[in-house]
Formats: structure tokens, C-alpha cells, sequence
């Protein structure tokens, strides 16, 4: 992303490739699918738009932003194409609402297709997409990121649909309320839409945001596919460049998923490529928990991903299927989720696990704010 004599960088095609890439492996399984998400930002720029990213030390402390990504399970969101404008159409709805313009927009979480959110509303209406987002992976639910840890309110909000029908909630008591209330339209909606929320100042972003995440999704990706060129281990690639570990290598035996109240839970079982050990990994549009011969080995909020072993392409938990094979990375979260305060967000207990969380060795590669 080369730097220009304005403070924003203007994002090539080839630079969306790494930057999917990457952030399929960020999305631990979840965020929606990646490919579809750089089809759609690709098809935007092939019409001319430019996506122009700033990096948050740069966005004016006074300035209006507002947080943009899909709403809806991932499953969903391969059988039901979006239109393609319907973050644009949720951030005029809250602009409307707000009786004032959005000139930024960041990205909710950095996982899979939402990680390209930003650079896709950015594409479509010139507005500046910034470096960052409010997870340095996926989560499944509205409350589960570091604005909300941070104090910021979620609300007002905006959601719409792929008919461009769209409607503001102006005011929760909390942001669970909002999930629920966001993702009850999104269901009637037909289970996917846009979502735009949580319009925050230039100043209230750096203090919460997670930095830089989509130049170290662009790192990444870069890693992975040069280690392809190389014939290298592109998941040991990965696992490196994130200060992480490969938990497993081995075959898919098992998978259960079913499509429930807006979310893809479900469980998958892998047999080790030697020997007879199994890991077990349960998801809710991410993978949380991994266990091995029943014993856990990493857990949320750090980062579990599954990357398929010849090619280190990650596989989202909606394409999951029996015998494939992979590599299982674990790699550790941004500092910021793993504060005691965090850990009630984003923890094991908040998914309705009674395990304590036990960090995964390694530091977080990327700038901490």
C-alpha cells in the first residue's frame, strides 16, 4: 500500500489478494467467506473505485467514523449473494439519522469477507477506510470487540438488506441488546444484511480500535503465498509470522454444523496424519475451543485456525467437510482482548464454557495502540 502525499494509501487488486488471504487465517473460521468478499471489492474496483486505507494515527481526533461489516451466518452468505451495497446503504441510513456525514469507516472484526468491509464501502463511496477493527480476529456476536470493552456505545445502529430496506435502532440499554436486536431484523431480513454502528470520534477509535490489522492481514497473506512459490510450509509460514504454533496436522473425521438462531455452531473431530490422537474443536461461527485426546489446548479469545496443509488456505467453518486435511494453527491474540475486563466479552465463560482462559505462549505481532 504505498503512501501518497495525502495520509492514505491506495489498496491494488493485487494487495486485496493478500489481504483476504490473511484475513481468512485472522477470521479463525468465521467472518463470512473471503473469496466472496474480494469478488465483490475486485468487481468495484474494476468500475473505477479506489479503496484508500489511513492509518488510525492519522485520522483526526474530531473526525466521524462508524464501524461496518455483514451481519448474518456465514452460511447464509454463500447461498444468499449480497446485492453489494447494503453497508453503504446502513452507513446513509445512520448518517441520516446522525444528521451528519461518516467520512471513515473501519472495519468490525478482521475475520474472513467482514475484514474487507471497510475497503468495499471505501471502493463504493470514496469515504477512507482506516487500518484496523475492533477484534484482531472474528467473533460471532455485536458485543464481542474492543470498542464495547473500550466503553463505546453501539448504538445508534443500522442494518440493510440486500433490497436496500434498511432501519436504525437508536437506542439500547446495552450491546447485547443490540445483537439481539440487530440480528432479529437480520433473520426477518432473510438472514444476511449490512450493518453500519457505532459512530465514534477520530480520538474514541485510537483509544479502542485494534491497529494496523489490515496491513498485518496483507503481511500475512503475502507470507503464505510466498512460501507457495517456494514450496514451502505455508501453515509453518503463518504460524511464524503470527508468533504462533501448529496445535495439529491431521485429517477431518467429523463434522456436526447446523444454522441456528443466526449463528453456525457445531463441532468437528480430527485424527492426527500419525498415530491415533484426536483433536476436537467446537464452533459458533468461529472456532473456540480446541482439545486434544480431551484436554485443551488453546481457547478463545486467542486464535484458532484451520489451514488446509498443501496450500495454507484457510477453511471457514461453512466449508468445513470429512476428509480433508489440515493444519491447525494457534496463534495469540492482541493484548487487548485478554485484559480481566475483556475476558468477560470475549472469554470462554461468555461462550458458556467453565474453563479458565490460559494464554498461548507468543506475543501478538502486530502495533499495539
Amino acid at each position: 500500500m504505498s503512501q501518497n502525499h495525502h495520509d492514505y494509501w491506495n489498496v491494488t487488486p493485487d494487495e486485496v489478494e493478500s489481504i483476504a488471504l490473511g484475513a481468512g487465517i485472522l477470521g479463525t473460521g468465521g467472518g463470512g467467506n473471503p473469496y466472496l468478499g474480494k469478488l465483490r471489492l475486485w468487481e468495484t474496483m474494476k468500475r473505477g473505485g479506489r479503496p484508500k486505507v489511513i492509518s488510525p494515527d492519522q485520522v483526526p481526533d474530531e473526525a466521524r467514523i462508524s464501524t461496518v461489516g455483514g451481519m448474518g451466518a456465514p452460511t447464509v452468505g454463500i447461498e444468499r449473494l449480497s446485492q453489494g451495497e447494503e453497508m453503504l446503504g446502513a452507513v446513509k441510513m445512520l448518517e441520516q439519522h446522525l444528521g451528519a456525514p461518516i467520512p471513515y469507516v473501519i472495519s468490525g472484526e478482521i475475520g474472513g469477507s467482514n475484514s474487507l468491509s471497510a475497503l468495499i464501502v471505501s471502493a463504493q463511496s470514496g469515504r477512507i477506510a482506516v487500518d484496523g477493527d475492533g477484534m484482531g480476529r472474528a467473533f460471532p456476536e455485536l458485543q464481542m470487540n474492543t470498542f464495547v470493552i473500550g466503553g463505546i456505545p453501539v448504538a445508534p445502529l443500522a442494518v440493510c438488506d440486500v433490497r436496500g430496506q434498511s432501519t436504525v435502532v437508536s437506542h439500547v440499554l446495552n450491546a447485547r441488546w443490540a445483537e439481539r436486536i440487530a440480528c432479529a431484523v437480520t433473520v426477518q431480513m432473510g438472514g444476511s444484511s449490512g450493518l453500519a454502528a457505532r459512530s465514534m470520534t477520530g480520538a474514541e477509535m485510537k483509544r479502542a480500535a485494534v491497529w494496523d490489522t489490515l496491513t498485518l492481514a496483507k503481511k500475512l497473506g503475502e507470507v503464505v503465498r510466498q512460501a507457495r512459490i517456494r514450496r514451502d510450509d505455508p501453515a509453518l509460514a503463518a504460524a511464524d509470522t503470527m508468533n504462533g504454533q501448529i496445535l495439529f496436522r491431521g485429517k477431518i473425521v467429523d463434522v456436526t454444523r447446523r444454522t441456528t438462531a443466526g449463528f453456525a455452531r457445531g463441532h468437528l473431530r480430527l485424527r492426527a496424519n500419525s498415530g491415533s490422537d484426536e483433536l476436537d474443536i467446537d464452533i459458533q461461527n468461529e472456532n473456540l475451543i480446541a482439545r486434544r485426546d480431551g484436554e485443551v489446548i488453546a481457547v478463545v479469545p486467542d486464535l484458532i485456525t484451520l489451514v488446509t496443509e498443501d496450500d495454507g488456505e484457510p477453511v471457514g467453518t461453512e466449508v468445513l467437510r470429512y476428509g480433508l486435511r489440515v493444519a491447525v494453527l494457534g496463534m495469540p491474540c492482541t493484548p487487548q482482548l485478554r485484559t480481566e475486563t475483556a475476558l468477560q466479552f470475549v472469554g470462554p465463560r461468555a461462550f458458556g464454557y467453565e474453563i479458565d482462559y490460559k494464554p498461548l505462549a507468543g506475543r501478538w505481532p502486530g502495533r499495539v495502540n
